[in-house]
C-alpha cells in the first residue's frame, strides 16, 4: 500500500490549509491512469491524497490502451478512453497520455505533479457554481435534485458515476510487474442521466445498487467545463 512520501508533504499541507466548506460545490479531479503504466503510481498516490478532501471529488478513470504491453488493467473501461479522447479534442490536443488529471473539465495537468494539481484545483474553485445539487437515497433509488443559481448552457449534460473507495491489486506482468498497489476512488458505471436547460429545477430518480458512493456532474456538452458536482458517500 502507498504511504505518504516526502514529495507529498506539500500536498498534505495544502489539503489541510485550503479545505472549503462541505456545502460548496466540490472540484472534480479525473485521473486517467492504468495498472500497466509505469509512470502512473505516483499520480495514483496524489489522487489518494485528494480523496480525503471535502472540497474535491477525486475519480480514477482507468483506460485500456496500455493493456497490450503485457498486463490487462482489471478496472479499465473503453468508455474512459473515449472520454479522455473527448477532452483532448475539446482542448485542441492531438494525443492522450497517462497519468493525466483533468480538473473540472478545464485544466490539463500531469497527474504526478502534485503542486501543479493543487494550483489547478485552486483555480477551478474560484468559479462559482451556477447550480446546486442535492443527492439522497430513497430505498433502492438515488434522488437527484438540481436547482439553478445562474444561466447555464443549453443541453447541459447530467452525468452519474459510481466509485469504489479502495481496490488492491497484485500486478504480475507489464511495466509494473511485481508491484502491490492499492487504488482509490476507482470509477465505474458511468452513465448520462439526461440533459437540462437550466430554466428551472430538475429532478430524477435512478436505481442505486450497492454501497459505493455516487457522484453527479453537470457538464457543458460534449466535453467542456464541469459546472457543478455533488456526491453521496
Amino acid at each position: 500500500m502507498f504511504r505518504l512520501t516526502n514529495w507529498m508533504a506539500p500536498l498534505a499541507f495544502a489539503c489541510a490549509a485550503t479545505a472549503a466548506p462541505a456545502d460548496d460545490s466540490p472540484v472534480v479531479v479525473e485521473l486517467f491512469t492504468s495498472q500497466g503504466c509505469a509512470a502512473c503510481p505516483p499520480a495514483d498516490e496524489v489522487l489518494a491524497g485528494l480523496g480525503g478532501r471535502d472540497d474535491v471529488i477525486a475519480l480514477a478513470l482507468h483506460v485500456d490502451y496500455w493493456d497490450y504491453i503485457g498486463w490487462k488493467d482489471s478496472f479499465a473501461d473503453p468508455a474512459f478512453t473515449k472520454r479522455q479522447k473527448g477532452y483532448a479534442r475539446s482542448g485542441g490536443r492531438r494525443s492522450i497520455y497517462t497519468p493525466q488529471m483533468v480538473v473540472n473539465g478545464r485544466f490539463d495537468v500531469v497527474g504526478s505533479q502534485a503542486m501543479k494539481v493543487m494550483d489547478a484545483i485552486a483555480d477551478a474553485s474560484d468559479a462559482p457554481a451556477p447550480a446546486t445539487l442535492s443527492l439522497s437515497r430513497d430505498g433502492a433509488e438515488l434522488v437527484v435534485q438540481i436547482d439553478p443559481l445562474a444561466p447555464l448552457p443549453p443541453e447541459t449534460v447530467v452525468h452519474l458515476v459510481r466509485y469504489t473507495p479502495e481496490r488492491h491489486v497484485e500486478i504480475l506482468d507489464g511495466e509494473n510487474a511485481g508491484r502491490s498497489i492499492t487504488y482509490t476512488n476507482v470509477a465505474h458505471g458511468w452513465q448520462v442521466l439526461g440533459n437540462w436547460d437550466g430554466q428551472g429545477p430538475w429532478q430524477t430518480r435512478v436505481p442505486l445498487e450497492g454501497s459505493d458512493p455516487a457522484v453527479v456532474l453537470l457538464q457543458e456538452p460534449p466535453f467542456g467545463a464541469i459546472l457543478a458536482a455533488g456526491q453521496l458517500r
